[in-house]
């Protein structure tokens, strides 16, 4: 009984590569418990199959090159055993038109996308429906709108540790750095996401990070802004715009703005409260906005607190905060 459970299990895992190889995914080798958990990808029709084929605890490995095409998974990881698709900054994601997503996520939770680059896309990286998403040291450029999304509800997701830069390259406003939900309406619930220790800019078409009215809970910690390419043509004239409730904002540094640095806004009721503002440094030097404030809180009202903490600080411009918000 061993040995006939030792030779389908050989044969399972020769399956799953003879299949890959052939740039095919057959659902058997997807259900199958013994697939490979690393399965090596050097070319588009093998990424394709193994983005189909992928199941819990495999790790799909990039070689460095050029991968062309609009990528999808859509089977998801658990808590226990994530699916990760890695690779090096020179293994490149890209499209052949320009236009959908470089890397859709689908329903996907519990995937971890480590070091790749996603370019030449209309939108870099999509989530959809999938939560506890972990996109890590990638880099993202040249989209013509936003570069990471999260969207439909793709709660606890993490930005951590990558590069984004040229994105909005149609130039009207629509090209964030990250964007966290959907524009009007409360039904995304993408709460939770953190945005940790990135490098935001040059030559972002829109905020660098856009948070939408019905996320909640979220974190922006340890980032670098540059708000060199910042518009004004879709109300982008901050690096962050907070929509959303409950947010902390700390510890991140920020140049080149037309206005502010930071803004709270709130476009429905009882929403752009509770964020927490500590320890962000703003260089506002050679903005031409109206109010150029390091912090500039649209909405505050006894219902609608923001808190200003300690540690911000802000050069150039007219104040830290504009006039009537307390600071802690």
């Amino acid at each position: 009984m061993t040995s006939f459970t030792s030779a389908r299990r050989t044969l399972a895992v020769g399956a799953a590569l003879t299949a890959l190889a052939l740039g095919c995914a057959p659902s058997a080798v997807a259900a199958d418990p013994t697939a490979a958990a690393v399965v090596k990808v050097t070319t588009t029709k093998q990424l394709q199959a193994a983005l189909a084929a992928a199941v819990p605890g495999q790790t799909i490995q990039l070689a460095d090159g050029t991968y062309t095409g609009n990528f999808k998974a859509t089977a998801p990881g658990t808590a226990a055993a994530r699916i990760t698709l890695s690779g090096s900054a020179k293994a490149v994601l890209t499209t052949s038109t320009g236009g959908g997503y470089g890397l859709y996520l689908n329903g996907a939770s519990y995937w971890t996308v480590q070091g790749l680059t996603v370019t030449g896309a209309q939108k870099g990286i999509m989530m959809d429906a999938a939560n506890y998403v972990v996109i890590d040291g990638v880099t993202v450029h040249h989209t013509t709108m936003e570069g990471v999304h999260f969207r439909n509800s793709s709660a606890h997701g993490t930005l951590r540790n990558s590069r984004i830069h040229d994105t909005g390259l149609n130039r009207d406003g629509m090209g964030e750095g990250v964007y966290v939900g959907t524009a009007n309406t409360l039904a995304d619930r993408s709460d939770y996401v953190q945005i940790i220790g990135n490098t935001f800019g040059p030559n972002i078409g829109a905020e660098n990070v856009d948070l939408k009215e019905g996320t909640t809970g979220g974190l922006v910690s340890g980032n670098s802004f540059d708000g060199d390419g910042l518009t004004g043509r879709n109300y982008d004239d901050s690096w962050v715009d907070v929509k959303g409730n409950g947010y902390v904002v700390e510890n991140n540094t920020g140049v080149r703005t037309t206005d502010d640095g930071f803004q709270t806004h709130s476009v429905q009721p009882g929403w752009g409260c509770g964020t927490v503002f500590r320890g962000n440094r703003s260089d506002l030097t050679g903005a031409t906005g109206p109010d150029r404030y390091a912090i500039d809180v649209t909405n505050y009202a006894a219902a609608c607190p923001v808190t200003i903490g300690p540690g911000n600080t802000v050069t150039g411009g007219r104040g830290l905060v504009n006039p009537g918000i307390p600071v802690s």
